[in-house]
C-alpha cells in the first residue's frame, strides 16, 4: 500500500458510547479460536487449529457485536459492510487471491523447482534460514510492504520445505520476522507515513531512531535461526532451469523499482504461464484452472479478513476502542508524574500494540490513536521521531504477533500451516519488543 490508502482509512470519529465492554467480541472470538485449537492440540487431534477455522470462529463475535449494538440492526449491518470494504481490507483480499495464484502457476509450470534448485545450490545448509531472512528483509525495506514482500516469496520458501525438509513453522517465522523488519525500517511504508504525519516527524529521524532499536534485534534474530537451522541436510540438486528463475527475477525486479504490488503479481502469473508453455506445454485451460485453484486457496483468509474489517468497525463505532484510549492515556498521565518522557513513550507503545490487537492492521491501528499519541508526546515534550518511531514499533510488533493478522494468514494458507505456528516462530517481534523496550527505558532515565 502507498500513501494514497491512508486517505481513506477509517475516520476516527467520536463514537457514540465508550466503554471496554465494546471489545467483548473480539475476546469471543479469540477465545473461541484459540481456545479450541489450544484444547484440541493438548488432545492430540491433528490440525487442531484447522477443526474450527477462524472464518467460522469470528461469526459468533459478529453477533454479539450486534447484539451489543444500540443503533437499529440495518444501521449496524451497513457499519459492518462499510468495515469490511475499507480500502485497505479490499487491498489485502486482492493481494491474497493474486499470491494464491501465482503460487500454484508457479509450482505447475516449474519456476519453483528451479528457484528451489539456484538456492540450495547457493546458500550453504548453515545459513537459508539466516539468508531466507535477510532476502524477506531486503525486499521489504525496498517495497515498503511486509504483504507483498511475503507474497513473492512464500512459494519460494513452500520448494525449499519441501526439498530441503525444512520446518514450515520455523521458516514461516524466518519470513514474517523477516518482512515485519524491513516494512518497519521502511521510508516508504504505509505505517512510517502515517506515523510520521500523525506526529509531524521527519521520515529520516525516524530512521535514525528506529534504526538503533531494530538492528540489534535483527541480529540476535539471525543468530537463532542460524542456531535452528544447523541440522539441515540439503539434498543434491540437478541442472537448474535458468529460465524458470524468470518470473521470481522479474518480480523482484519490479518490486524494487516501486511497482504497485498487483502489477508485479499479474506479472508474475503471466510469465511464470508463459515460460510453462515454452518448457514444458503448459496449457490454456490449465492455466485458467490453476488461477482458480490459487484463488480458492485463500478463501479462508479472504473471507476472515472482510470480517474482521466489518467487526472492528462495529466495536469502532461502539466506541470500544476509544474507551482503550482514553484508559491507556489516563494510566499514562498518573504515570507521568515520576518521569514525563517515559509515561509518554509506555502510553504511546501501548496504545499502539492494544489497538492493533483489535484492529489487526497497523496502519490503520497508528492512524486511530496518533491523535492521542501526538498529545501525550507535546505534553511531555517527547520528541515527534521518538513518538513516531514508538508508534511504529510496536503496532508491527503486535501485527507480527497476530495468528489472525493479514501477515500470519498469508503464510499459513501457502505453507499449509496453522497461523499460530507461524507466530509461534516470529523471533524477531518478540525480541524487538523486549529491545525496543529495554532501549527506550535507558534513553529516558
Amino acid at each position: 500500500m502507498t500513501s494514497a490508502d491512508l486517505k481513506s482509512a477509517p475516520a476516527c470519529t467520536p463514537p457514540e458510547n465508550n466503554s471496554l465492554f465494546s471489545l467483548l467480541p473480539f475476546i469471543v472470538f479469540l477465545g473461541l479460536f484459540l481456545g479450541t485449537g489450544l484444547v484440541l492440540t493438548l488432545q492430540g487431534v491433528d490440525f487442531a487449529f484447522y477443526q474450527l477455522p477462524a472464518s467460522i470462529a469470528i461469526i459468533p463475535a459478529i453477533f454479539v457485536a450486534i447484539w451489543l449494538g444500540k443503533d437499529s440492526i440495518n444501521s449496524q449491518i451497513s457499519q459492518f459492510i462499510s468495515g469490511a470494504g475499507h480500502q485497505n481490507i479490499i487491498t489485502m483480499c486482492v493481494i491474497y487471491l493474486l499470491a494464491g495464484a501465482f503460487a500454484t502457476v508457479a509450482k505447475a509450470t516449474g519456476s519453483v523447482d528451479a528457484s528451489v534448485q539456484l538456492g540450495l545450490s547457493v546458500f550453504p545448509e548453515y545459513l537459508i534460514l539466516p539468508g531466507l531472512f535477510l532476502v524477506a528483509a531486503f525486499l521489504a525495506t525496498a517495497m515498503g510492504t511486509s504483504m507483498g514482500t511475503i507474497a513473492a516469496i512464500a512459494p519460494v520458501a513452500l520448494g525449499f520445505i519441501e526439498s530441503a525438509n525444512l520446518d514450515a513453522g520455523i521458516v514461516a517465522g524466518c519470513i514474517i520476522s523477516g518482512a515485519i523488519f524491513g516494512d518497519n525500517l521502511s521510508i516508504i511504508s504505509d505505517t512510517t507515513i502515517a506515523s510520521t504525519r500523525s506526529q509531524g516527524a521527519h521520515m529520516k529521524d525516524k530512521f535514525k531512531v528506529n534504526f538503533k532499536f531494530a538492528v540489534p534485534a535483527a541480529l540476535l534474530c539471525l543468530a537463532i535461526f542460524a542456531f535452528a537451522g544447523g541440522s539441515v541436510t540439503l539434498p543434491e540438486t540437478g541442472d537448474i532451469e535458468v529460465l524458470g528463475l524468470l518470473p521470481y527475477l522479474v518480480i523482484l525486479a519490479l518490486a524494487l523499482s516501486g511497482v504497485n504490488v498487483f502489477v508485479v503479481l499479474v506479472v508474475g502469473i503471466i510469465l511464470a504461464a508463459a515460460i510453462g508453455m515454452v518448457n514444458n506445454g503448459y496449457q490454456l485451460a490449465t492455466w485458467v484452472s490453476d488461477i482458480n485453484k490459487g484463488f480458492a486457496s485463500m478463501q479462508d483468509i479472504f473471507i476472515l479478513s472482510l470480517f474482521i474489517g466489518g467487526l472492528s468497525e462495529l466495536v469502532r463505532h461502539q466506541g470500544g476502542l476509544a474507551a482503550l484510549t482514553t484508559k491507556i492515556r489516563n494510566a499514562a498521565t498518573r504515570i507521568s508524574k515520576h518521569n514525563d518522557k517515559r509515561a509518554a513513550g509506555i502510553g504511546i507503545a501501548t496504545l499502539a500494540f492494544c489497538c492493533n490487537f483489535f484492529t489487526a492492521n497497523n496502519t490503520v491501528s497508528i492512524i486511530i490513536t496518533g491523535e492521542t499519541a501526538k498529545d501525550l508526546s507535546t505534553e511531555a515534550d517527547l520528541a515527534p521521531a521518538h513518538s513516531a518511531s514508538l508508534l511504529d514499533i510496536f503496532a508491527c510488533i503486535n501485527q507480527g504477533l497476530l495468528p489472525y493478522g493479514a501477515q500470519a494468514l498469508l503464510l499459513g494458507a501457502t505453507l499449509g500451516i496453522s497461523p499460530l505456528e507461524v507466530v509461534m516462530h516470529a523471533f524477531y517481534p518478540m525480541i524487538l519488543l523486549v529491545v525496543a523496550s529495554i532501549a527506550f527505558w535507558r534513553i529516558t532515565k
